[in-house]
């Protein structure tokens, strides 16, 4: 018997370089078919450039309304922040709540002093300000018989940087003036108004308190006006620390402002101060370190709300303008029926009659998205140019409305394409 003979088989190497080119000429005809979907779709563009742009407007519109909606809801969000942070994000507001024991007798008057500022200033070095504030509702008496009662804090020169006041006429009192006791104080601007016109005529004037002269030296306000939610009000009087503890007789105070030097630290300065406090008291009693970081949290969170409420208004607009790409495309498909049928008797697939239109809807909504970005961007680039202000400019913005043009045309552009990736080729090429 001859012996049985099997063909020789190609080696491994031959067989790999094989799959390999069969993969490449696979992926050069899918490259040649995509380029030539894109070139019918641009050459379809440019037959119909009206019915194009006018269905492209509606993305245009829907794509700046994004854009301006982000922008208008970070501004707003900084401007929010910016004012809540004048009246002082670096602040601590030590103050005491009641309580405390001594012994078995319950006592309410276990209030802080100065040298618990002195001891909080040694003890956390993240302070870099502070100020007792010591509170007396008063009566001053002005030349003439005129007679205010107005609301008198004890406060010491670093109240100005704590607090963030902003001087408008004359100066505020400063540790000379404190060390020497000097009778001198500083007025808020309503009050110096009701009582002499203008802050510049309060200067140099003299009111007595208790029957001791002192000479105004500036006028204030606060950076942002609290409506009277602060411990200033509209008629109110700055002394310095040290003259007010005599009028008192006491080195009890109402509340002492702490500044920290860095935000970031502020609620951890806080636990330090109150660590450093309770132990220089009795048991039970209770103080808190208030804080305007839980204030700040909260503005950014609803205005970050507010933002998202006003984008997804806005996404209304793209989704009509996505009804309008689903009309025009399916007016397209109806008014091309035989240029499909003769497409898929050359040989294209469904696939292919598919993806062109879907194409062409992407390129329909991308474009508008394209330019209502611009025109988005333009009012926010605008004002950074020719004027002061500097509007944020969110990159999330520009993502969002390029990304949702994408998707809209993906979705409302579906229904057309598979309308006509469906029609029959024999009825297509019927149609007249």
């Amino acid at each position: 018997m001859n012996p049985v003979t099997t063909a020789p088989q190609p080696p491994r190497r031959v067989l790999r370089s094989r799959r390999s080119f069969q993969r490449t000429l696979e992926s050069a005809k899918r490259t040649m078919v995509f380029s030539e979907i894109v070139r019918l779709a641009i050459d379809s563009f440019k037959t119909s450039k009206v019915r194009f742009a006018l269905t492209a407007l509606g993305m245009v519109i829907g794509s700046a309304s994004v854009i301006l909606v982000a922008t208008i809801g970070l501004t707003g969000k900084q401007y929010i922040l910016d004012e809540l942070s004048k009246i002082g994000t670096n602040m601590v507001d030590l103050g005491y709540s009641g309580g405390g024991t001594a012994g078995n007798v319950t006592i309410n008057n276990d209030f802080l002093t100065h040298d618990d500022e002195l001891a909080v200033q040694e003890q956390v070095p993240s302070v870099a300000y502070s100020s007792p504030l010591l509170q007396m509702h008063d009566r001053v008496s002005f030349g003439g018989g005129v007679v205010k009662d107005v609301l008198v804090l004890g406060v010491s020169p670093a109240y100005r940087q704590v607090r963030n006041l902003v001087i408008l006429s004359g100066r505020f009192f400063d540790d000379e003036d404190d060390t020497t006791h000097t009778k001198v104080a500083v007025v808020t601007v309503p009050f110096a108004r009701q009582m002499f016109g203008t802050p510049d005529a309060a200067i140099n004037q003299t009111f007595q308190l208790r029957g001791i002269p002192f000479t105004i030296i500036g006028t204030f306000k606060e950076s942002v006006d609290t409506f009277g939610s602060t411990e200033i009000d509209d008629e109110t009087i700055l002394i310095p620390y040290s003259v007010a503890r005599y009028f008192t007789g006491t080195d009890n105070v109402k509340d002492i402002f702490f500044s920290i030097r860095d935000r970031n630290d502020v609620e951890e300065a806080a636990k330090e101060i109150l660590a450093v406090i309770q132990p220089r008291h009795q048991p039970n009693s209770v103080y808190t370190a208030t804080t305007l970081t839980a204030v700040l949290t909260t503005a950014a969170i609803v205005a970050n709300a507010l933002t998202v409420v006003l984008l997804l208004i806005s996404a209304v607009t793209l989704a009509v303008g996505g009804v309008g790409i689903m009309n025009i495309m399916l007016a397209t498909v109806r008014s091309r029926i035989r240029e499909i049928g003769i497409r898929k008797a050359l040989g294209a697939t469904a696939r292919e009659i598919k993806l062109q239109f879907l194409i062409e809807a992407v390129f329909i909504s991308l474009a508008g998205g394209i330019l209502g970005t611009l025109l988005g961007l333009a009012l926010p680039i605008s004002a950074r140019m020719f004027t002061s202000f500097t509007i944020p400019i969110s990159p999330w913005s520009i993502i969002i409305a390029l990304g949702t043009s994408v998707l809209i045309g993906i979705i409302f552009g579906t229904l057309p394409a598979n309308r006509a990736a469906q029609m029959d080729p024999v009825e297509s090429l019927k149609y007249e």
